[in-house]
């Protein structure tokens, strides 16, 4: 039976050919074989050691993708995308595993806003991460941080940028899990920070906050949610905020008028209750209450002021109603115009002025000071210290009122090719002392005097206010005393900025 069993075979390829044989072969190689999947296992292991992220090298699958009849959920490509992501919202928790009977380990995981949730290969090692997962760290704690330990408030009470029980989005289900949901009964708490993170993809910085006067309200909060300006602080049910806007639209400073009273019953004064809903008129309180005497530490700084006279400010303010935002128009101060004093300071001495003065010293002068060292070095400092300040083609000068920076004194100077300062020329004596170049003292060489000046090279500027008649300081600090006639300054302005 077998001898001719296999004979018939045989035959029946001989006589079908080799193109027959070769269809055979074919049909037989093409079949698919599946693995099968254990059991599911659940994950015990500590749910925030279990956040991942995708590789990119493996889809999502409705099962292990190699069992049959496994779909796709999230095609390669798509976890590619994931991979490359800058939300936390597409971080994976792993929950749970089944192994095929080939050693492969999936992971059943889902991504942290829910969008996506299936098996995807981790590797041949299970407990390890791998293959189309890694692990993943959401957030990165900030033990450092300046305001770890400091008390702040709520900056904009309401709905948004409540407390959650962890950076959103960074746990599983933490996008859905706020611990307070409004703040607004909380206006005014004082809340003590006490952990910093920052989220790894966003890169956008967290605070842990706990109520010093409600111990129930605490929380995971967006850093820039609290403040520790008290002026800041924004409750929609008692308060207008006010934005100081300048002529050009800009938003110089945003600030509170906050806990108003009502209007009366009929909007034409001031009530006796104060607001405690959002939308309560309280035009008239807010008119009384934005004064210049609020407004001006606001604008500190700015070079703008406020006029409580203004209509049309008046008008905004009395139209106001609690949670509402009022623009109020500022004006620019008059330019004023600030005188600058450079100094030169060599990092040991009290700083010494430099000062346009007279070019010469009586010879009577360096001659008492030439026998006593120190009265020379003195006298030779005060002259080497005389400059010639040059003319600019522009004022130093700003609002009156406005800060400007140490960096904006610095830049005036560059920009005006004022960045280096000659001194006055002058001789030396025997002692080499500075001398002036008519002196009895002064060295010669072939019948000439040998003339030197020190040249002065701008290193800061000075923080200020723009005042009227004000005064700008800048260091010159590097000197370097140069063998030669000081060469004639390049400027060929008209201010004379310089004191």
């Amino acid at each position: 039976m077998r001898s001719s069993f296999a004979k018939s075979i045989y035959v029946g390829a001989a006589v079908l050919g080799l193109a027959g044989l070769s269809a055979v072969t074919t049909t037989t190689a093409s079949a698919k074989s599946y693995a099968t999947a254990g059991a599911y296992s659940k994950l015990t292991t500590d749910a925030t050691k279990r956040n991942v992220e995708a590789t990119g090298t493996n889809a999502l699958y409705t099962k292990p993708g190699t069992v049959k009849g496994a779909k796709v959920v999230a095609s390669k490509a798509t976890m590619k995308d994931l991979a490359d992501s800058k939300k936390s919202a597409n971080y994976f928790r792993a929950y749970g595993v089944k192994i095929t009977n080939r050693g492969s380990v999936y992971y059943r995981v889902v991504t942290m806003d829910q969008k996506y949730r299936g098996y995807v290969y981790g590797g041949k090692v299970n407990g390890t991460f791998g293959g189309g997962i890694k692990a993943a760290e959401t957030t990165t704690a900030n033990t450092t941080d300046s305001m770890i330990g400091k008390t702040v408030t709520f900056t904009n009470p309401g709905t948004k940028n409540v407390t959650w029980t962890a950076p959103k989005y960074t746990q599983y289900k933490s996008g859905a899990s706020k611990v307070v949901k409004n703040t607004t009964p909380f206006a005014g708490d004082t809340l003590k920070v006490t952990k910093a993170e920052t989220k790894t993809r966003e890169g956008s910085l967290y605070y842990y906050v706990e109520d010093q006067q409600n111990p129930t309200v605490n929380g995971w909060i967006y850093s820039k949610a609290v403040t520790t300006d008290a002026s800041a602080i924004y409750n929609q049910a008692t308060d207008v905020k006010v934005n100081f806007v300048a002529p050009n639209g800009t938003i110089l400073k945003s600030a509170t008028l906050p806990k108003l009273t009502a209007n009366n019953a009929d909007n034409t004064a001031i009530g006796t209750a104060k607001a405690n809903a959002k939308g309560t008129a309280v035009g008239y309180d807010a008119v009384k209450s934005a004064t210049k005497a609020w407004s001006d530490p606001l604008l500190k700084g700015t070079g703008y002021t406020y006029s409580e006279g203004n209509a049309a400010n008046k008008a905004a303010l009395y139209a106001a109603k609690t949670g509402d935002t009022v623009s109020l128009t500022v004006t620019k101060g008059a330019q004023a115009v600030q005188s600058i004093a450079a100094y030169y300071q060599d990092g040991v001495n009290a700083p010494v002025k430099l000062s346009s003065g007279a070019k010469s010293i009586s010879v009577s002068a360096v001659k008492k000071a030439d026998g006593d060292p120190a009265k020379a070095v003195k006298l030779g400092d005060k002259l080497v210290h005389q400059v010639t300040t040059p003319k600019l083609t522009a004022a130093f000068s700003g609002a009156n009122g406005a800060n400007y920076t140490a960096a904006d004194v610095q830049n005036f100077l560059t920009i005006n090719k004022a960045n280096t300062l000659n001194s006055v020329d002058y001789a030396k004596s025997a002692k080499n002392h500075a001398v002036a170049l008519d002196s009895k003292y002064a060295v010669k060489k072939n019948g000439k005097v040998v003339v030197y000046h020190t040249v002065y090279t701008l290193t800061s500027g000075v923080a200020g206010t723009y005042t009227t008649n004000g005064t700008a300081f800048a260091f010159y600090n590097n000197a370097k005393e140069v063998n030669g006639s000081a060469s004639t300054t390049q400027n060929t302005g008209s201010v004379s900025a310089f004191q």
